[in-house]
């Protein structure tokens, strides 16, 4: 299922210069932030679960996995190269699992790493706040990964239609409407931070088995439908 040719093309496709820069440049503001919040309140666990929450779950961590998610196939598909790929050897869901494991890994070094940084920087872990908060990260990297590649598969704006969901269905909506947060990622990811966090600091409007059960089925079911529509793209090509 999986196959390190495809990886280390996937890898050098999304860690070029150009989106190397982009893919660090979040990263490296919100450390910046933690260490001007840290100079200017002091270590305080309310304001370090507002900043990795506000900002490191709910900007961050998405729009990597959206830059890491469409970016892993989506310019293959838009420049045609897609085409030397499929005609390997090569099973198709080998081909999307593969690239869903790279775009994880991108998405879990850019956006977990940072975060627990982040956190270490502002409280020191008090409260676990930072290690609740990298887990939540590492859980919803795993389904962000998995259903941007799938818009990656499927669309050619992929990377609209991710950023919309990111920023305006989970951050806008999100806020907004109570019944949106049900269907968030990042209230999914909350759940499992607020079960390691001590207190009240970390909330979610999602139980944690009912997010537990979104996270797979979501992951499971855009992988699996990737390499479905991958499957039709071929059969597209051949007529």
């Amino acid at each position: 299922m999986y196959d390190p040719t495809v990886a280390r093309l996937t890898y050098r496709a999304l860690l070029g210069r150009r989106r190397a820069l982009i893919l660090g440049a979040l990263p490296l503001l919100l450390i910046v932030i933690s260490v001007a919040v840290r100079a200017l309140t002091g270590a305080d666990d309310q304001t370090a679960s507002d900043v990795l929450g506000g900002f490191a779950l709910a900007t961050m961590v998405p729009i990597i996995g959206v830059i890491a998610g469409t970016g892993a196939i989506g310019p293959e598909i838009d420049d045609g190269s897609v085409v030397y790929l499929l005609s390997k050897p090569l099973k198709r869901p080998t081909i999307i699992f593969t690239k869903l494991i790279v775009a994880i890994a991108v998405t879990m070094v850019f956006s977990a790493v940072p975060t627990l940084v982040a956190g270490l920087i502002l409280n020191g872990n008090g409260q676990q706040i930072a290690v609740a908060y990298t887990v939540a990260a590492l859980v919803s990297s795993i389904a962000y990964s998995a259903l941007f590649l799938l818009l990656g598969t499927v669309s050619r704006h992929a990377v609209v239609f991710g950023l919309v969901y990111a920023l305006v269905w989970e951050a806008l909506f999100g806020s907004l409407v109570p019944g949106a947060r049900t269907l968030s990622v990042q209230q999914w990811s909350l759940a499992v931070a607020h079960k390691l966090a001590g207190g009240d600091l970390v909330t979610s409007d999602v139980g944690l088995p009912t997010a537990t059960v979104l996270l797979v089925a979501v992951t499971v079911l855009a992988t699996w439908y990737a390499g479905q529509k991958l499957r039709s793209l071929t059969l597209a090509g051949e007529e």
